[in-house]
């Protein structure tokens, strides 16, 4: 499987947003998105299920790829393109094991030490935040800041390919990638907006000529 890594890389929140993962998908394919991730703390597990399937057919209709943050079990039964795993998720390999080597496995990072670590597990892409302090979760790890991806980039190399994500807006968003990541994952920035399809539009086309 060839994994083209866009430059900016939009995850839903219902608890942000006020949307549904759907509406969120819609929204954020509008604007050119066509790599989504699905991010739920709180649904149950069956009423995730129904969430992800409605979002996905969005995607498809779009011609997006759709990544189920931390349960490899949903996005299998429901026929996402992959998973996004957190250092206490099931581990990379198993969820390899579990996903087959069609679909796409990423995996969330806080620091050079967990970085390189990841670089040599069955993995498409490792995540390094928070990067700035992010209103997107209720307990984040210390932000690493630009440095930290800097780090971050030297220690795993070219080879690997590096998301930054937490507290990355459209304007930080270039500072991010020139130090040195490849891709940055941006939620609230994005989705909690009056208009998340042309916030993802015009930073999708400001990013595409850095």
């Amino acid at each position: 499987m060839i994994f083209e890594l866009p430059k900016l890389y939009p995850i839903t929140d219902r608890r942000l947003s006020g949307l549904t993962h759907a509406e969120q998908v819609a929204r954020l394919c509008e604007g050119g998105a066509r790599l989504v991730q699905l991010r739920e703390k709180l649904l149950p597990a069956r009423a995730f299920c129904a969430e992800v399937a409605e979002a996905l057919k969005v995607a498809r209709a779009f011609g997006a790829r759709l990544i189920v943050n931390d349960r490899a079990d949903v996005a299998m039964l429901v026929g996402a393109d992959g998973v996004h795993l957190g250092q206490d998720d099931m581990p990379p390999r198993a969820a390899r094991l579990v996903l087959g080597g069609g679909k796409v496995v990423g995996f969330s990072t806080h620091g050079v030490e967990q970085a390189a670590a990841a670089a040599s597990l069955p993995v498409d892409y490792v995540a390094i935040g928070p990067v700035f302090d992010t209103s997107s979760k209720e307990n984040p790890d210390p932000s690493v800041g630009l440095e930290g991806v800097r780090r971050v980039r030297e220690a795993v190399g070219r080879a690997v390919k590096l998301v930054a994500i937490g507290g990355v807006t459209p304007e930080t968003a270039p500072s991010v990638l020139e130090a040195g990541a490849d891709s940055v994952a941006v939620i609230g920035a994005l989705v909690a907006t009056p208009d998340p399809a042309e916030i993802t539009r015009r930073t999708r086309v400001f990013l595409a000529h850095l």
